[in-house]
């Protein structure tokens, strides 16, 4: 059975909104090592298509970009990639299944055929998979900006506090953090 990884970027006050973050070939490159490293990519229906509507054409060449997130929209392009959704059934961007019906089981059973692990990577989807008890791991990359606004972190709050064991903190030359923790026994 492979590990639920939760990675997102957000800032000090837990903005997730994508725009914030700083994007560089240091954080592009921690994205595309944390993709290299799992069996599938998890998403909502949303986050899918905020994704869907620009990295194909990165991949195809038919966006300029530089080589770092080139590569990373390559290999993107080749990775599993899931969608949770009840409302899209139709999913058109190479290697996308949908997951549907009931949400606990459907991502227990990804985890159990992905030996090498699933990266989730939606703010929302994640606040739902915590409540079902489903994320082992969190991969944060903190940016070092205040935003003031939303969309933030668990802003729909859990049922209780999680205890997380530091397994890492890795500092980026533009000032980001990279932060690795597990789920504490």
């Amino acid at each position: 059975m492979g590990l639920l990884i939760f990675s997102i970027n957000l800032t000090l006050d837990g903005c997730i909104d994508h725009r914030e973050g700083i994007v560089d070939d240091e954080t592009h490159a921690f994205f595309t090592r944390l993709m290299d490293e799992s069996g599938a990519m998890l998403w909502g229906r949303v986050t899918y298509e905020m994704m869907e509507s620009h990295w194909p054409a990165v991949a195809r060449g038919e966006v300029e970009a530089p080589a770092s997130m080139r590569e990373w929209a390559v290999k993107l392009q080749a990775k599993p990639k899931y969608v949770v959704s009840a409302k899209r059934t139709d999913f058109s961007w190479a290697n996308s299944h949908r997951i549907a019906g009931d949400l606990r089981a459907g991502v227990q059973q990804l985890k159990d055929a992905t030996p090498g692990g699933v990266l989730l990577g939606s703010g929302m989807l994640a606040n739902a998979l915590d409540r079902l008890d489903l994320i082992d791991e969190y991969r944060f990359l903190v940016h070092p900006r205040i935003t003031g606004h939303g969309p933030t972190l668990y802003a729909g709050g859990l049922p209780a506090s999680r205890r997380l064991e530091r397994v890492s903190a890795q500092p980026l030359r533009c000032g980001a953090v990279a932060l690795h923790y597990r789920r504490a026994n």
